[in-house]
């Protein structure tokens, strides 16, 4: 069951966070690791060359959140129990560092022992890429763990 509908809330909220990190893009580029990207940080099938619309871009992006919240939704003992600004959070680091990443973490560990601060806390560990941390992966997983924690 996804807790993503269109055109609800917290996909709003979903869909703003992810795309503000990632900024739009219509013609591909290369990561700072080198990874073909496009849009709100597409990578998958991306070849340099590639373009997309605006509105391509969004259709993309709210499709691969679907799938993103399918398989953190997996590995979540009870994903229907996390609050909103967490599952938001949890679902915006899933779509940057990958659900396999995300399923094998602290952030899924903590999050499935019920210590749910933990597992916002555990969002800081997130800001690698390539072996090397990137300011802007720190200052996103400032920005997601201060949501994460709103509420709670």
């Amino acid at each position: 069951m996804s807790r993503i509908k269109k055109g609800g809330a917290l996909a709003a909220s979903v869909v703003a966070l992810v795309s503000g990190f990632e900024g739009l893009r219509t013609y591909a580029y290369r990561d700072p690791v080198g990874i073909p990207t496009i849009c709100f940080g597409e990578t998958r099938g991306v070849k340099m060359g590639d373009h997309k619309t605006p509105a391509e871009c969004k259709d993309m992006l709210i499709s691969r959140l679907a799938e993103f919240e399918t398989g953190m939704r997996k590995c979540l003992a009870s994903p229907d129990t996390i609050p909103d600004n967490a599952y938001a959070a949890f679902l915006s680091a899933s779509y940057n560092i990958g659900t396999g990443a995300f399923c094998k973490s602290s952030m899924a560990r903590r999050a499935n022992a019920g210590d749910i601060r933990g597992a916002c806390d555990a969002l800081l560990a997130w800001d690698k890429a390539g072996g090397f941390r990137l300011p802007g992966l720190t200052k996103r997983r400032a920005k997601e763990r201060e949501l994460c924690l709103r509420g709670i």
